[in-house]
């Protein structure tokens, strides 16, 4: 059996934590954050937990992470 290819765009995207958890940034916070109020910015930088059917659906995508 081949070894599997990583998804290097995902591994740019998420981590995995150490209990197995997949963790990614938030979006929206890139560009015409001047229309954003200052609460929705700074709620932007918190780490998003992603849901467990994404999460599978991710690790697929990191074999060896």
């Amino acid at each position: 059996m081949p070894k599997l290819k990583t998804h290097k765009g995902t591994k740019a995207r998420v981590k995995i934590t150490g209990r197995g958890k997949v963790t990614a940034m938030r979006s929206g916070k890139r560009h015409l954050n001047f229309k954003k109020s200052g609460k929705r910015i700074r709620q932007g930088r918190t780490v998003l937990v992603l849901a467990t059917t994404e999460a599978e659906r991710i690790k697929r995508l990191l074999p060896y992470d």
